[in-house]
Order: C-alpha cells, then structure tokens, then sequence
C-alpha cells in the first residue's frame, strides 16, 4: 500500500508492486530509453481536459490550451485533437502549435512583448485574437495591421489588482505585475483601440497568475471584469467574448485546489446572475490539463551521508526540473519498485542533481530507503518541467514518452552532443 495519495492518481499507481502509468511499468520504460526520461499519460491529460468540458457544458465557450505549460508536439497534438484551441506567447509557441494540427482560428496570443514579425506572422495565418497588453502594443499591432493590409481582432488584457495567493514569481494579476493594462486605464484604452482602423475590439481578457489553490481570488477578478465590460459596453464598444485566463492549480503537496467543473459551475452561477451567461467564453488553462499527468524518472547514482546532510545523487538535475531552483517548488518523490518505499527508519536525504550549483536540487528532507542503481520518479512533472528545460552543464536535454493504454510512444528523442552545437561554429 502507498503511505499517500500519489499525485496523478488514478493514472499514476502502484501495482504487483510497481510503479506504473496507465498500464505500462515505468522500470520498463526508463530501461528501454534511459534516464531522465519524461513520460506522460494521455488519459490523465484528456480526464483533465473533460473536467472543463463538463463545467462548460451547453455554454458558447473554447478552451485553449496554455502551451507554454508544456510545448512537446505530440502533447498538443492531443489537445487539438480533442477540440482544443491554444493560448501562445511567442512566435515559437505559434509555429510549434501550427505543426501539432492547431485551428489557426482558436489560436490567442498572450503576451507583453510580441514582436512586429511575430504580429505579422499571426495575423499571416489567420489567428482568433491578439491579447493586447500595453498601449504601446496597440499602436504597434495598428501600424503592422494596415502595413499588411489586415485587421487585427483584439481583445486588451486587464489587471484587476487581485492576488491570487500563489508564488510572488507566478502571481500576474497585481499593481507591481508587468502584465496588462491598469484597472483604471481600460476605459480610456478600449476608447483608443476602437479609434484605431487596424484593430477589431472583439473581447477582454484576464489572467491572474498560477498555481491558485483557492476560489476567492476567480470570484474577485470576474467581479471586476464584469464591471469593466458593463463601463465598456456603454460606451459602445461591444464585447464579444470574455477571458478569464488560466491558472487552476494542481496536487503537488497535498494541495486541495478545487476541481475544474466546480469551479465553473460558481462562477457561471456569477456570470447568469449578472447577465453574462450566453457570452462566449474563453479560457487558458495549462498546468491543470498536464501537470500531473507527467513523471520524470531518474537514476540514482550515489549515496552521500555527511555530517549535516545526506544526499540522494540523481542523474536528473535543473536544467530538466529548473522548477524547485526556481520556485522552491514541492515535487513527490518515490521509488519506482513498492518495495524501496521509505520507512520510519529511512535516512532523510535531499535529492539533488550532477549540475555545478548549490540550487541544483529536485528534493529537500526526503526520507528514502534507496541505494545506487535504484529508479525513482518525480512526480507532477507535466508542466513547466520539459517546456523550460536547458542545455545547462552541456547536459542533453530528456526523451520524452507518452503512455496510451499499454502503448508508450516516444515522441522526443534524447539530444545527443551533435544536437546540441549544431549551429555553432569554431573561429
């Protein structure tokens, strides 16, 4: 028996004592294609997807997946596959959800620093919306738009100055935040975005921040959002569709964020009571669909007890799990075999990695009754895992699997050295 709920259950589980996704051994796997592997259940990716589903149901509405959580082609090829639109920040994400089968049309690009050829090629293939988030950006998206003779749809994203009770570097939505447009300039910035010939108003956006474990902080920004498109409206300027953004937390520690449906059925509850039931609504969620959907799994190669610390030396480091060096963040930990499962006589350890730095760790304080050659797996590791992996320590970067039932495909090969300084030359 596991001594916890594991996140990313049920997809994730222990069974005749082995850890597996779906129906495929994960010791199986790493020995087929090495370690650090990622691998990924596309059930928990599509059960995930169909909680949104459900709360938006028999609503005008379009999920578009927050790719930057988790860019691999073969994951958004799912989500296109499953209906859903994407919600991009770059011209990579752009090209990247492009090649995966994305409908141009269900394509919304987030960001504060989009570049002119990065509207124009957008605006080249046809994309849904432009989430504008700075006045100057509107000037510029204006000028690009009647320089290729095109109109940009537009919806101008606004920071409402709620905080969502997360980590400060994933907190988007107050005052001291770099993204969008002040509470108390939307009016004013709306007025001038009508104004302009190459901009098209068709909605307003919002985005929060991440990892929000809590309902308080939806309910505050939609109230504020509302008021907004009421002020808007009168004006008359017209608001198509409302985006409340993304950010739903997940699992890592125990964490309870509330299920997806549930959420949506409070704040569609919200939205009928004042009227704006039947708008066509939008959102972006990104780690809620992937994040415990994925694994990174990791050999151990050295033991190292010392007199303050022991240490747990893994072949997986930071620049395949940058989120613990980054945010102090909280990842499971556990054994690929039953077997090897801690007990209360365990040595706690911190698991770290082989790069040269004093933040290369994937665990503080872990009690593990493991040994040189053993696999472990680090769990909730869909999101933010691979998509802001690097090349740190000339390390290559992982394989990637995705798991279908008892089928693994392999859907990225590791880099190898020749990958890695293609492009580059000696003088």
């Amino acid at each position: 028996m596991t001594p916890f709920t594991l996140p990313g259950e049920p997809h994730i589980h222990y069974a005749n004592g082995h850890l597996q996704m779906e129906d495929c051994r994960l010791d199986n796997l790493a020995a087929t294609h090495g370690t650090p592997l990622f691998v990924y259940s596309k059930a928990s990716m599509l059960a995930a997807l169909a909680a949104y589903q459900r709360g938006f149901a028999e609503r005008k509405s379009q999920i578009c997946y927050a790719m930057k959580a988790n860019s691999s082609l073969a994951v958004l090829q799912v989500f296109a596959q499953a209906g859903c639109g994407f919600d991009i920040v770059s011209g990579g994400e752009l090209e990247r959800a492009l090649a995966a089968g994305a409908d141009p049309a269900k394509i919304i690009f987030s960001g504060v620093g989009k570049t002119r050829q990065e509207m124009r090629r957008a605006l080249a293939v046809g994309i849904g919306c432009f989430n504008v988030e700075s006045e100057a950006e509107i000037d510029v998206l204006n000028a690009v738009a009647l320089a290729e003779n095109k109109v940009a749809p537009i919806s101008i994203r606004v920071n409402p100055n709620v905080d969502p009770k997360t980590h400060p570097y994933i907190s988007t939505g107050l005052k001291g935040n770099k993204f969008g447009i002040a509470h108390e300039r939307t009016l004013a910035t709306y007025q001038h975005a009508a104004a302009l010939p190459g901009l098209a108003v068709v909605g307003i956006d919002c985005h929060i921040g991440s990892q929000i474990t809590q309902e308080a902080p939806y309910l505050d920004a939609m109230d504020r959002m509302l008021d907004l498109v009421t002020a808007i409206e009168v004006a008359g300027i017209p608001i198509h569709h409302i985006d409340f953004g993304g950010g739903l937390g997940i699992d890592y520690q125990g964490d309870t964020p509330p299920s997806a449906d549930t959420l949506w059925a409070k704040l569609l509850t919200k939205l009928d009571a004042r009227g704006f039931g039947q708008r066509l609504l939008m959102i972006e969620p990104g780690r809620s669909l992937v994040g415990n959907a994925g694994v990174c799994l990791t050999e151990v190669l050295f033991m190292k007890p010392g007199e303050q610390k022991n240490f747990c030396i893994v072949d997986a480091a930071m620049n395949d799990l940058p989120r613990p060096a980054l945010y102090q963040a909280y990842h499971a930990i556990v054994p690929l075999e039953q077997s090897k499962q801690a007990r209360a006589d365990s040595p706690v350890c911190d698991v770290v990695g082989p790069v040269c730095e004093s933040g290369d760790w994937i665990g503080h304080d872990r009690p593990l009754a493991v040994q040189a050659g053993d696999r472990l797996a680090v769990l909730s590791a869909g999101a933010y895992c691979m998509s802001m992996s690097s090349n740190y320590n000339s390390r290559p970067r992982a394989a990637e699997v995705l798991v279908d039932g008892s089928s693994a495909h392999l859907i990225r090969k590791r880099e190898t050295l020749d990958d890695q300084i293609r492009g580059e030359q000696l003088l």
